[in-house]
């Protein structure tokens, strides 16, 4: 004996399996869209690239300018100077000059504004002054040899017997600077065995 509903009932329960049958598939077709995308997640947790957001301070590097010239010796000594501090025209410039087997000849501080354009009327041209001050800070034609045609007197720490022995030297190399006290003149005597500043 066959049981059958009535067209009344039977209309309402067919839609109602056809609803969930396609409540069903959107499910599936959602969780395969979800994990079929590589990469993508909801819990991921975003992270700020690196260097964003940091404080920056006295130590913070703003611009490094390197350059390699014959100094000390045959072999090319290596010069840099490093601008740090918080902003570019109330930082420092830190000289360093090391020979071809990594030993220190000279290092020393100088104010960044030894640098800017006096004629400079904005803060943002006076700031390119500066980095365009340490692009050109290690020209070739910075560096005269022999150094006694460098325009200089005797410093006071150097006596004159080895005044005259970096001023006769032929081999000597001097490097011109700008600095808070005008222009100065980095001199390695060979004869001497070191590295001596003099100033105008």
């Amino acid at each position: 004996m066959k049981f059958s509903l009535p067209t009344s009932v039977r209309a309402p329960l067919a839609g109602a399996a056809t609803l969930s049958l396609l409540l069903a598939a959107a499910s599936c077709v959602s969780t395969e869209r979800e994990t079929s995308t590589p990469g993508r997640s909801l819990r991921t947790v975003y992270t700020p690239p690196s260097g964003k957001g940091q404080r920056v301070s006295g130590a913070t590097v703003l611009n490094t300018v390197q350059a390699e010239h014959a100094f000390s010796g045959a072999a090319p000594d290596k010069f840099q100077l490093q601008l740090r501090g918080p902003r570019v025209l109330s930082g420092r410039l830190y000289l360093t000059v090391l020979s071809a087997q990594g030993d220190t000849l000279h290092r020393e501080v100088l104010p960044a504004r030894v640098l800017q354009d006096s004629t400079a009327l904005t803060v943002r041209d006076r700031e390119i002054s500066v980095l365009r001050g340490m692009n050109g800070f290690f020209n070739p034609g910075r560096f005269t040899a022999p150094a006694g045609a460098a325009p200089a007197a005797r410093p006071a720490t150097l006596s004159p017997t080895a005044w005259n022995t970096l001023r006769t030297d032929p081999q000597a190399v001097a490097f011109a600077y700008p600095t808070a006290q005008g222009e100065h003149h980095l001199v390695y005597s060979p004869k001497l065995g070191r590295a001596v500043v003099l100033a105008e």
